[in-house]
């Protein structure tokens, strides 16, 4: 049928792109679609590539795929290119996870982010969603969850990463590679007469790939697809109709079932199997499942012995026809997930065993490397732990051991900050972990949960690997509660957002250790923080602290939290004790310095990014933040400087030229204003902050119209901004809007509501002053007056309020003479 297929013309109706193999485990599902494979490449000339359940992630299927044509001469070289930059990307995204908390006095204090696997975690995969150009929809999200984090979060990607297009890259990465991908799959259907893409255990990787080759297969969301490519999904359930029932009838099924009795015999009598004793037996232990009756024909079994015993299993049988060292060798051959040259060197005595394990029809090949089918292997794994427990921990302690000194080696070339982005180390942590709770299961469980944490620290791919080995270990152990720990893992990794839910699970773990529920406290810390549940976020950074006094994130992160309520000695102590244990670390006194702009403190704040340029002078955030303060101080020419050296490193860093622009705009240097606030926001166009300094440029040019459309805008992305509504109300007022009344009103009870707070800023009683002189409400305005000077405002905070007003007084018509009274209190104050 396949080859059939192969023969059609594409354009036919009785063409089939889109396959799907099924049926139990060792049905011959693999088998099948080898031969499919070799018949693709061998009579069509086709280039083809196996996707297996190694890939956690529609990107690793990509990746696979690519580095398969690769060797076949058809390389996807703009992939591969756009790839490398993507974890690149990811990598500068991670690097900063503990990064600034913006805060809404501050519009410039911004943060470097998460990736995108966190931030779905953080603010939910449909809030990305509501971003333009970012992320599918997917599920339900809290609305009080995107306005307190889908902001912050999307700015602070924007702001680490500069480039609007990185930022689409590392929070979307299938809208941005997908296309490119098939944009050279494009290429090499071109060049070839047949493209085969094969998913083989598709029942494992489905939850990960349904979505996604849907919409790649059926939806041409990402581009068109040739019709000389063809598809194969091979796994052991049927296809999700959830996604997939509007398209069934374009899918081909090949269900496999196990042999009947007559091929079972005539596969035997294939073999030279022909005595009834022994037909009856293998018939009997293989329940006529193709790859255990292969097996076992293949060793052209001849008589039969005790076959009452009940303690024959069907490796027994199977093995007892080999020679005694292969079967010793095949045996220990099963213990490791994965075989290389490596692994079977130190497993096979005679030094020449995987060259002999190629020749049996129970292993498969994939990316260099062999593994034994699941039901062979899971049986081999039984008798072995069955029949000796102690040459079971001796052989597993050999591996871990093994797998331990590879991971070491490659530690020498990694910082430690590095070792979990590198796949290579990852591997190697991944099966010392499996081979240690194989040998140990008690001892070696509480690092295994531990590494789990970090795992899920690290991505939800990580996540998924490590919940696989736990539920693997258990399988292989015979220990219900690791694999039912593992499942449940599996499952929440599986969820748009699994974050905050997988580390509760964790914490209910009684193995997991005081080190690792520090960690998992931190990690939950700041999913609460992220979402905007400072006061929890808060409860879960002392809980880990309590419990690991060192713990310099959860300094941080309790710092950042603290911040956002505006508790604002709680916050500098938090980010002074992170300076005490990491004080080559330029973040935590980057932090500390935000947090003292936040109080108008503006010297110190000085002296903690020059302290951070001191440990790193190309710190462009450092430089930034500087140039912020500067800005705030009105050293205008000084935040000028160090603006401009920060765009000269990084010539893409959309908030310092937002900020810059606004430098040159409160100096009167309105075109050069424009041209920064118009690169920020081709760099990052949903920034709100920008999109008001761009307005307010373009009012101060006379362009009201276009000030509006920016202002509009602004306020869309950040309602709750009392500033936007305000500098709405001015163009406004210059147009004669019949909106303006309703704009002024809105921005007074905004700021009203802030000045009342029992933890309210100085900014916020400076801004209800702004907006009553405005109106105007110059009675009210008086009150707020001696309201705002009461509070003992600094000296810098009286100076914004003096230039505030000038400017509104420069902006629209107000009664000067009352205005020029409260400018004079201000001053005498």
């Amino acid at each position: 049928m396949f080859r059939e297929n192969l023969a059609r013309d594409p354009s036919s109706e009785a063409y089939q792109f889109l396959f799907h193999v099924h049926g139990l485990a060792g049905v011959g599902k693999s088998t099948l679609i080898r031969r499919w494979e070799a018949v693709a490449r061998e009579e069509e000339g086709a280039v083809t590539a196996v996707v297996g359940e190694e890939a956690h992630s529609a990107v690793e299927a990509m990746e696979a795929i690519s580095s398969q044509l690769a060797r076949q001469g058809c390389p996807l070289k703009a992939f591969d290119k756009q790839l490398a930059h993507y974890r690149q990307k990811c990598h500068e995204a991670e690097a900063a996870m503990a990064g600034l908390m913006p805060d809404d006095d501050n519009p410039g204090a911004a943060l470097p982010p998460s990736t995108a696997t966190a931030l779905a975690a953080q603010i939910g995969v449909a809030g990305l969603a509501l971003v333009p150009g970012v992320g599918a929809f997917s599920g339900a999200i809290r609305p009080e969850q995107v306005a307190a984090g889908l902001d912050r979060a999307r700015a602070a990607v924007g702001n680490r990463l500069r480039s609007h297009e990185d930022t689409r890259l590392v929070l979307s990465p299938l809208e941005m590679l997908t296309p490119c991908f098939l944009a050279d799959l494009r290429s090499v259907a071109e060049r070839k007469p047949w493209l085969v893409l094969f998913f083989d255990t598709y029942e494992r990787t489905a939850s990960l790939l349904d979505t996604w080759l849907r919409d790649v297969l059926l939806n041409e969301v990402y581009g068109t697809v040739p019709v000389n490519i063809q598809t194969v999904l091979c796994g052991q359930g049927r296809l999700d109709p959830a996604c997939w029932a509007d398209s069934l009838d374009l899918v081909t099924e090949i269900p496999l079932e196990p042999f009947t009795e007559d091929e079972a015999r005539a596969l035997l009598a294939a073999h030279g199997v022909t005595d009834e004793r022994v037909t009856h037996l293998v018939l009997s232990l293989s329940g006529r499942l193709p790859v255990l009756l292969d097996a076992l024909a293949r060793s052209r079994p001849q008589d039969v012995d005790a076959v009452s015993d009940p303690s024959d299993t069907a490796v027994e049988r199977f093995l007892r026809w080999e020679e005694p060292a292969h079967r010793d060798m095949i045996l220990a051959c099963a213990l490791p997930l994965r075989i290389n040259d490596d692994i079977s060197r130190i497993l096979a005595a005679d030094g020449d065993g995987l060259r002999r394990l190629r020749e049996l029809p129970f292993l498969t090949h994939r990316s260099g490397t062999y593994r034994y089918h699941d039901v062979i292997r899971s049986s081999m794994l039984r008798l072995q732990r069955q029949r000796s427990p102690a040459d079971w921990r001796r052989r597993h302690t050999q591996l871990a051991a093994a797998f331990s000194a590879w991971r070491r080696e490659q530690e020498e070339r990694l910082a430690p900050q590095g070792r979990w982005d590198d796949p290579v180390w990852r591997e190697h942590r991944l099966n010392e972990t499996y081979h240690r709770l194989c040998a140990q299961t008690q001892s070696a469980a509480a690092e295994a949960l531990h590494d789990t944490v970090r795992a899920a620290s690290h991505s939800a791919e990580s996540l998924r690997r490590w919940a696989q080995l736990l539920v693997q270990s258990g399988q292989d152990t015979d220990i219900d509660h690791l694999t039912q720990t593992g499942q449940r893992l599996l499952d929440l990794a599986a969820q748009p957002s699994w974050e905050e839910e997988t580390l509760t699970v964790l914490l209910a773990l009684p193995a997991l250790e005081k080190p690792a529920q520090a960690l998992t406290y931190t990690l939950r810390g700041q999913a609460h923080r992220m979402s905007g549940r400072y006061n929890q976020a808060i409860e879960d950074y002392t809980s880990a602290l309590s419990l690991d006094p060192n713990l310099t994130r959860a300094y941080a992160g309790r710092g950042h939290a603290h911040r956002r309520l505006r508790h604002h000695d709680a916050a500098l102590a938090d980010f002074d004790q992170a300076i005490r244990l990491a004080p080559d670390q330029p973040l935590h006194l980057i932090n500390r310095g935000a947090a003292r702009q936040d109080l108008r403190h503006y010297e110190a704040a000085l002296t903690d990014f020059d302290q951070a340029l001191g440990l790193d002078r190309r710190d462009v955030r450092a430089l930034a933040f500087r140039g912020l303060t500067h800005h705030r101080m009105r050293q205008h020419q000084a935040a000028l400087d160090d603006f401009t050296n920060a765009l000269t490193l990084d010539p893409d860093y959309a908030w310092a030229h937002a900020v810059r622009g606004d430098v040159h705009l409160t100096l009167g240097h309105t075109q050069a204003a424009l041209a920064d606030l118009d690169r920020s926001l081709a760099l990052e166009p949903d920034a709100a902050w920008p999109r008001c300094w761009r307005g307010e440029t373009h009012r101060a040019l006379g362009h009201y119209t276009e000030a509006l459309v920016d202002l509009e805008y602004a306020i869309a992305l950040r309602p709750e901004c009392g500033w936007f509504h305000y500098q709405s109300a001015l163009v406004m007022r210059l147009t004669g809007a019949a909106e303006e009344r309703e704009r002024w009103h809105r921005a007074r009870a905004l700021y009203e509501a802030q000045a009342a707070e029992p933890q309210a800023s100085d900014l916020a009683r400076s801004n209800l002053l702004v907006v009553l002189c405005g109106l105007p409400e110059w009675d009210r305005a008086e009150i707020q007056l001696e309201s705002f000077l009461s509070h003992s405002p600094s000296q810098h905070q009286v100076r914004e309020a003096v230039a505030d007003l000038e400017n509104l007084g420069r902006a629209v018509s107000v009664d000067h003479q009352r205005l020029s009274a409260v400018l004079d209190r201000l001053r005498e104050g």
